[in-house]
């Protein structure tokens, strides 16, 4: 029978964990092929999978969105511990390995489709309906890591806890600190939403085929309502831009002489003095912090803010 992504839920049977299984024996008997173009790796350590369930310290009142559920390694350990689980995998070669082992289950659902082109709270309304906490956890492929980690965090549904699996390198700039070779815009988008930190260093010899750099786990802890409720996200983000465009040039260099937010050079000036910012600053020495202050200071000189 053919299903469409609208049409995978599983809806009955045994809430109990599969067996234990072979991952290559898996491969085989379904004849999956992994895609270099999906950033389709095969995790061989499990214990992997359960670190990341350890840091996102489910419960039986999580409903859990899983992205890019694969063979089912880390779902299996996911279903064991929250109420109810949504699994997205893009590609279908993967739902028959899925349904083999979940397609029983009353509490999990599998979905098959891209999760940049649903709505985050229309899929879990309509396939984890009643749910009150939410968490997200992932394996993320590298070549479209930010994109799915700003679809949550920037989503109307409120997710207390995101743990992702990505490359090494992208999670050290959402720790990186303040005046770090690292920091930037990318750190200062994700940590308006989350405190966020790196749980378990994950080298390339744990995946098959190996890739050419290391992973890590990174765990988000969402901030309800964003950090800064008072100042406008979108603003805010135009302003650090600016000041990243060109990051080994002060403040006066990017932000006043810009004329950032359509201001005026000598208002953008007095912005900076006003919140006792040094013009000849760079932008990787500022906090997120010093951001938000200085953007609520150029909000106010300007009237036509776009």
């Amino acid at each position: 029978m053919h299903r469409d992504e609208n049409d995978i839920s599983a809806s009955s049977g045994a809430a109990n964990a599969p067996q234990a299984f072979s991952l290559r024996d898996m491969c085989r008997r379904h004849n999956i092929r992994f895609k270099k173009g999906l950033g389709q790796n095969l995790l061989l350590d499990d214990n992997i999978n359960r670190i990341m369930v350890d840091a996102a310290a489910l419960t039986s009142e999580d409903a859990v969105l899983e992205v890019g559920a694969g063979l089912g390694a880390l779902t299996r350990r996911i279903v064991r511990e929250a109420g109810q689980v949504l699994s997205v995998e893009i590609d279908a070669t993967f739902l028959p390995c899925l349904e083999e082992q979940f397609g029983q289950m009353s509490h999990v659902h599998l979905f098959r489709g891209d999760i940049l082109n649903h709505a985050i709270d229309q899929l879990a309304a309509q396939h984890i309906p009643g749910a009150t906490s939410y968490k997200m956890l992932s394996n993320l492929p590298y070549y479209i890591t930010t994109p799915i980690i700003f679809e949550f965090l920037e989503s109307p549904l409120f997710f207390e806890r995101m743990v992702v699996m990505l490359q090494e390198e992208v999670g050290q700039r959402l720790v990186a600190p303040v005046n770090s070779a690292d920091y930037g815009v990318l750190t200062l988008a994700a940590q308006f939403y989350a405190d966020i930190d790196i749980v378990h260093h994950v080298p390339a010899s744990c995946f098959m085929p190996r890739p050419k750099v290391d992973s890590c786990i990174v765990r988000f802890r969402l901030i309800p309502g964003t950090r800064y409720p008072e100042v406008d996200r979108n603003k805010l983000m135009k302003v650090v831009r600016t000041a990243f465009s060109q990051r080994r040039k002060t403040l006066r260099n990017t932000l006043v002489k810009a004329g950032v937010m359509g201001l005026a050079p000598e208002l953008a000036a007095e912005a900076l003095e006003a919140v006792g910012i040094d013009s000849g600053r760079r932008p990787q020495t500022l906090s997120l912090n010093e951001f938000v202050t200085l953007t609520q200071a150029l909000m106010d000189r300007s009237s036509d803010i776009q």
